[in-house]
């Protein structure tokens, strides 16, 4: 079943040290490495690696990045749907890595993925339409991933909202979205609650719920993700899958699995599972979109943990 994911490609510079410098203040790294990144990107190339037919939906430059872009996708099995921006440039990001724990700081300059819009998207109404499944997440503009919600709504496809980077919501964009999949800090945001515990998890769940979407997964690191809608609340532990490399693409690979496994039509809470499965290898290594596991691995590592 066809996934259509809106999103922004970055190209990923990522530098690891043993902390961030201060400002003003010049360190010595351990490493630096360039990769393919920006969320939408990433989660497009989950889905395809995990099996799902995946449409991606953006704004490129015509530049290195762009080729890098492409170069990407095609590995994974992505089908680009990308409006050219000459007068633009192709994003990047900025990413720090603690060297001690794998934690993660970013900055995101997204260049002509900034520049996408509703027009975009309702060029690929049709496409949207038939399709099982629609991601998106707030790194694009927000009128061009609402409208792509409402677009998705209308036609009767599932939808996910990835609220990330985290920012307030339009009204009536909750309501739009099957599911919203937001980590710890993001939920707070959201809903004004702390994430502390699984019970926390819980109550800010249930706001977002009380808020208009249809069930809210909230990501808690190595506690697992809280799947909660009006009819049940499930907590799915993590599972493990080898020493923590790097998490920088962990929510990205999680998003990914989660819509393959409800693209193939499996209950919510095993769709967490898978998603969960999905998200476990991708720590495992570095870097992002290179980290996102093939479907072997993620069958096998649910087969191991059953």
């Amino acid at each position: 079943m066809r996934i259509v994911i809106l999103g922004v490609f970055v190209a990923d510079t990522a530098y690891r040290a043993d902390r961030q410098p201060r400002l003003g203040e010049t360190i010595l790294g351990r490493s630096f490495a360039l990769g393919p990144g920006g969320k939408g990107s990433n989660q497009a190339v989950a889905a395809a690696r995990a099996g799902g037919a995946v449409h991606f939906i953006t704004r490129l430059g015509r530049d290195p990045f762009a080729d890098m872009a492409r170069a990407t996708w095609r590995a994974a099995g992505v089908i680009p749907e990308v409006t050219e921006d000459p007068g633009s440039y192709t994003g990047a990001a900025y990413i720090f890595i603690e060297a001690a724990t794998g934690n993660n700081a970013i900055i995101i300059a997204p260049g002509a993925a900034g520049r996408i819009g509703e027009a975009d998207v309702e060029a690929r109404a049709g496409l949207i339409a038939s399709a099982a499944v629609f991601v998106t997440q707030l790194e694009q503009p927000m009128a061009a991933a609402l409208r792509g919600l409402g677009l998705a709504r209308v036609a009767g496809v599932r939808t996910i909202l990835n609220p990330a980077p985290a920012a307030a919501l339009p009204a009536g964009m909750l309501g739009l979205c099957d599911l919203v999949t937001p980590n710890e800090s993001e939920a707070e945001g959201l809903t004004g609650i702390a994430v502390t515990d699984l019970d926390a998890a819980r109550r800010a769940a249930a706001a977002l719920v009380a808020g208009g979407a249809g069930a809210a997964v909230i990501t808690l690191g190595a506690e697992g993700a809280l799947y909660h809608d009006r009819e049940r609340s499930v907590h799915v532990p993590a599972l493990r899958a080898g020493p923590v490399v790097e998490t920088t693409g962990a929510g990205d690979a999680f998003t990914g699995g989660l819509a393959v496994a409800l693209a193939e039509g499996r209950d919510a809470v095993e769709a967490v599972r898978f998603a969960s499965a999905t998200a476990a290898i991708s720590v495992t290594r570095a870097g992002t979109a290179p980290s996102m596991p093939a479907r072997a691995e993620i069958d096998a590592l649910l087969a191991r943990s059953r």
